[in-house]
């Protein structure tokens, strides 16, 4: 399989911020870096947009999906805000990732850390269409829990 080929520009000054990459063979998602110009404090319960400074051209008919690193998650409680993010693909402008600390300690970020990882996804275009009827299911209009997942 190919792959999909996104062009990227860094903004001036980035040029030490490392390009997205894949951290083992067979990741699905790529480390994108902070292009932060000196550490960031990130207190417990704050949220903060980080730059990238990274702008990226995403072929038409994909998305990039920003979502949280689990280490990161599971070690520090640094998520994602707006988890999964989008990056559509006709936005120019820098990647900016929202992290939130969900943890009991201050997190600091560096430049170059790894903050986010990024998933690219190809993208259906749909049209709703309007109906007095929809077709008949077995699971019909049961709501949160009804095929048996009880809390």
């Amino acid at each position: 399989m190919d792959p999909v080929k996104i062009l990227v520009k860094r903004k001036e000054g980035c040029e030490d911020i490392s390009l997205p990459d894949y951290a083992s063979e067979h990741a699905s998602g790529m480390d994108i870096r902070a292009a932060v110009d000196q550490a960031i404090n990130l207190e417990p319960g704050a949220i903060s947009l980080i730059p990238t400074g990274l702008y990226m051209a995403v072929p038409r008919g994909h998305e990039i999906q920003v979502r949280p690193r689990s280490g990161l998650a599971l070690h520090h409680g640094i998520s994602i805000l707006n988890s999964p993010g989008t990056i559509d693909s006709d936005y120019r402008g820098e990647i900016g990732i929202i992290l939130a600390n969900f943890g009991k300690k201050t997190f600091i970020i560096n430049r170059n850390d790894r903050i986010a990882q990024l998933v690219i996804q190809k993208v259906e275009k749909c049209l709703f269409v309007q109906s007095d009827e929809l077709p008949e299911t077995m699971r019909g209009s049961g709501g949160f829990g009804h095929t048996g997942c009880a809390g």
